[in-house]
């Protein structure tokens, strides 16, 4: 009797734990479902696209005919100039980016930091670009850059004395004080920045909140001037969320295709691997260098991951 009691209970909680687990996995089933056919599956066929010879006229074929794998959409690439000139514009498209945006948001988080009269109005005012359509923040900028009618032409004329308009959206460079500068590419960064800088503002503003204004204000008493309580008490605790941010911002923008596109169709030297990767798909109807080209963008962003994964496992240590 005592001896079969343990193993009763023993049993019940075997049933319960399966019956726990069961539910689990029907509970779970529909969001991996999900994930299975929207990012496992189509996945799985970008890399069987990247080594073969696909063609978008041979889509109607395939199941019908063995499949011919070889490395020659990745010796294309690889081989070809416009590959390395595109992965240049974009990494360098992307640290710009991310340097300017989440600079340019942890210096209005500082700035705003301390109550004000208006600080909520301004607070949210600096959210506008972000939650603005895509489409009307193109339309604006298209329109202030306009070298016909833009506001920024016709005060470079009237005001700066320029001699002729620009046209910002269509110039790969332009000499000034004798040093080539990418216009083109510097506008569709600033406009960037521009959108997400509010999203690295919003980061940094809530982890401000949780910075104790006690720590700061011994501190003080102690001698420490502003610029020291800066850097040493606020700065080391915003460090997480900034290395943080400047990989999303990173990943995010080394993937962008639509701000581009919709501004300058890869005119004027901003030719992205995103553009690149429409170009061989839409214009060339070549799946495979297509799905080659987003296969090598996939690798420099895993490189980015685990470098990210490294740092972030040796603060860990650290601490």
């Amino acid at each position: 009797m005592t001896t079969a009691t343990p193993r009763l209970r023993r049993g019940r909680l075997s049933s319960r734990s399966r019956r726990d687990n069961r539910n689990g996995l029907l509970l779970t089933a529909p969001t991996f479902l999900v994930i299975l056919l929207a990012s496992i599956i189509p996945l799985i066929m970008v890399i069987v696209f990247a080594f073969s010879e696909i063609r978008l006229v041979d889509i109607p074929r395939l199941g019908t005919e063995p499949i011919e794998w070889s490395l020659d959409n990745f010796q294309r690439a690889l081989n070809n100039p416009a590959f390395w000139r595109a992965l240049g514009t974009t990494l360098l498209y992307s640290v710009l980016t991310m340097v300017g945006s989440v600079g340019l948001g942890l210096a209005l988080a500082l700035a705003l930091r301390r109550p004000f009269p208006g600080r909520g109005v301004v607070r949210a005012l600096l959210l506008v670009p972000y939650v603005l359509p895509l489409i009307a923040a193109v339309t604006i900028w298209q329109t202030m850059l306009n070298p016909q009618y833009g506001v920024v032409n016709a005060f470079g004329r009237e005001v700066l004395g320029w001699e002729r308009s620009i046209g910002f959206l269509n110039t790969a460079s332009a000499e000034v004080f004798g040093v080539s500068i990418p216009v083109s590419l510097l506008v569709v960064v600033a406009f960037e920045i521009w959108t997400s800088a509010p999203l690295s503002f919003l980061f940094i503003t809530a982890r401000l909140q949780g910075v104790s204004p006690s720590i700061e204000e011994a501190a003080a008493l102690d001698g420490a001037n502003g610029r020291q309580i800066l850097w040493r008490i606020v700065m080391p605790q915003l460090k997480g969320v900034i290395l943080l941010l400047c990989l999303l911002r990173f990943i995010w923008t080394f993937q962008s295709f639509s701000e581009v596109y919709l501004l300058t169709e890869g005119a004027g030297g901003t030719q992205l691997m995103a553009l690149k990767v429409y170009t061989e798909l839409v214009t060339r109807a070549d799946i495979g260098s297509a799905a080659a080209y987003g296969l090598l963008m996939s690798i420099v962003l895993i490189a980015l991951l685990a470098v990210y994964v490294v740092l972030s496992r040796r603060k860990v240590e650290t601490e």
